[in-house]
């Protein structure tokens, strides 16, 4: 890198992988959000699974549904991407030895932490569990009349709801997503790497989108067991019930939470969403690592 040049770019690459998430992965998470909150209530299951909740989402909405709250997406994630991604190669500059990946990426995951609930995730959430559900009257026009009201009932905490939930889940999840694209784009590269591709300006592109497509689904995936095998799911669950609940008297301790779905829905409700976030590990992630590689080309920085 040169300094505060290429410093910058990477921050611009962050977007623009933060942008190809958010436009393959968003409707998945509109599906996962309103499962959470609506699968683990007092009154019973709304949606039978994934699948019909789509449905009714595209019968009663159109595709326009499954977008609710992108627009705060792409501001929110854009610039969570940025600080995610950028951090990470910065913090990797800097970080030199074995733990490097997972100590920069762990640094880029706690920074993330608070963009991602004051400029997204929480109104994001809001605005998707609304619409024409039984539990859910319309609330908000637009993320900012959401931010505008939240700030009026709730004040600045209301803003930050969930953190404490999104922190446990994020920092060591992010830091196995980026340990698992390291890893396999090194040993991807090492493997199919020949003077044939080396030739073929063609083959070159289709290999490094490949590798990119690969290592980014991988990485998803890699993130998608994690949450699978330990509580991070059933803390997104907990995060999405407090950023969704209207009562500023509702507890916001994560785990207070997660024993409330419990004694209402069983284990199940505390893994409510799993199968759209089964379905979104791979493609977004994939999105999102293939913009910001190929961005990274674009802005002439080079990857070692």
């Amino acid at each position: 890198m040169d300094g505060l040049g290429d410093a910058a770019k990477e921050y611009i690459a962050g977007s623009a992988a933060g942008v190809a998430q958010v436009v393959v992965g968003h409707p998945f998470d509109t599906v996962k959000v309103k499962l959470q909150a609506h699968n683990t209530t007092a009154h019973g299951k709304v949606y039978k699974n994934a699948f019909h909740c789509t449905s009714r989402i595209l019968v009663e909405e159109g595709i326009r549904g499954l977008y609710k709250g992108a627009s705060s997406s792409f501001i929110g994630i854009a610039l969570e991407s940025s600080l995610f991604f950028g951090t990470y190669a910065q913090a990797k500059q800097l970080l030199q030895g074995k733990s490097e990946d997972f100590v920069s990426e762990y640094t880029g995951g706690m920074i993330q932490v608070t963009f991602d609930d004051v400029i997204s995730r929480n109104l994001q959430c809001r605005m998707q569990v609304q619409g024409k559900d039984v539990m859910y009257a319309t609330r908000y026009s637009s993320p900012l009349d959401c931010a505008v009201k939240t700030l009026q009932r709730e004040g600045v905490r209301g803003i930050f709801r969930g953190g404490l939930a999104t922190l446990y889940r994020e920092a060591i999840g992010n830091a196995v997503f980026f340990c698992t694209y390291e890893y396999s784009r090194y040993w991807m590269h090492n493997y199919i790497d020949s003077p044939q591709f080396s030739s073929n300006s063609g083959l070159v592109v289709a290999k490094d989108i490949g590798i990119g497509i690969m290592s980014g689904g991988l990485s998803g995936m890699a993130y998608f067991t994690l949450q699978f095998w330990t509580a991070t799911l059933p803390l997104d669950v907990a995060k999405t019930i407090i950023q969704t609940d209207h009562n500023p008297q509702s507890s916001r301790n994560p785990f207070r939470v997660l024993n409330m779905v419990y004694r209402r829905a069983g284990l199940a409700g505390c893994y409510a969403g799993l199968g759209p976030t089964l379905a979104r590990a791979f493609p977004a992630n994939a999105a999102a690592i293939v913009a910001w590689e190929y961005s990274a080309k674009i802005l002439g920085i080079r990857r070692e």
